[in-house]
């Protein structure tokens, strides 16, 4: 793999703290897309005492190349006491915020949006001024699943877009960049009053142009929320990393999504789809529906 520049480094997380979130989430038997992912940003986090919860993982039906989530073991049926733990931990870690993600699961009739519901009125209920932000999979197309999902009302909908259209079938061979962005249009349509999100990953082979068209696709079908980060190689088996993206070059996307009237762009080397997520709640405030 190829060397990381100086502006990839991390510094060491206080393992005290991250020690203490990792107690609780063994303790609940629950995945976070922050250690299945090998996430950079784990420490930091952590050390927040904040996480991306893996819902029905860990196991994934896809082997998109660029993911560090296991794909080789068979998926386990839906375990019923998933939600009610899940919510023990958002009341455990005090979080204001929750990120719950999953892996996907295509092997599903609704692809796992039930699940999503019975986990978002779970941490409601248990906490109930907590908002809540689900980062879901394509649903292979499942439109109902999707409003079966909406219908719940989580604060934000998150559906990555990974990559550039050039690059969907090398990046994201089991995806489609057109059902991505229907995905979030039909999320503004369904429910206008659910802040949409998507990221991108650079350092693939894309240029600065496609990104900036992926960019105004994407707020041409309404996405109010874009994190734009560097791609890193998990493991010598993944895609390889074609160029490190210099800290400048997020800054002019940043201001180029601000130009195009995304309501927020996170955009930096170590950026993740999750990363500083709890923020939403601050931009709630300002642009209220």
């Amino acid at each position: 793999m190829t060397v990381k520049p100086q502006w990839l480094r991390v510094k060491a997380p206080q393992w005290e703290r991250v020690g203490n979130v990792k107690e609780i989430l063994r303790d609940l038997a629950l995945n976070t897309v922050c250690e299945e992912a090998s996430c950079p940003n784990i420490g930091e986090c952590f050390n927040a005492g904040t996480a991306t919860f893996l819902i029905m993982g860990p196991a994934c039906t896809r082997a998109c190349p660029y993911c560090d989530i296991d794909f080789e073991k068979k998926p386990k049926p839906l375990d019923p006491t998933e939600p009610e733990r899940l919510a023990q931990a958002v009341q455990r870690l005090k979080l204001n915020h929750v990120v719950i993600t999953s892996v996907n699961r295509d092997d599903l009739p609704d692809g796992g949006a039930s699940q999503f519901v019975e986990c978002i009125q779970a941490v409601r209920s248990a906490m109930p001024d907590t908002t809540i932000e689900v980062l879901i999979p394509d649903l292979c197309g499942n439109w109902q699943a999707l409003e079966i999902i909406l219908a719940a009302r989580p604060d934000v909908l998150n559906h990555n877009t990974e990559t550039v259209k050039r690059l969907y079938r090398k990046v994201r061979p089991q995806g489609k960049y057109d059902r991505t962005l229907e995905l979030l249009q039909r999320s503004r349509e369904l429910a206008p009053g659910v802040y949409t999100k998507s990221g991108i990953m650079v350092g693939l082979g894309e240029t600065d142009a496609e990104i900036r068209e992926a960019m105004q696709d994407l707020r041409a079908v309404g996405c109010d929320i874009l994190t734009v980060g560097q791609y890193l190689q998990p493991t010598q088996k993944h895609l390889n990393v074609e160029n490190f993206v210099p800290p400048e070059q997020f800054d002019d996307w940043r201001k180029f999504g601000e130009s195009l009237g995304f309501l927020q762009v996170v955009a930096s080397p170590l950026t993740r789809s999750s990363y500083h997520a709890e923020q939403v709640r601050e931009l709630m405030k300002l642009y209220p529906r």
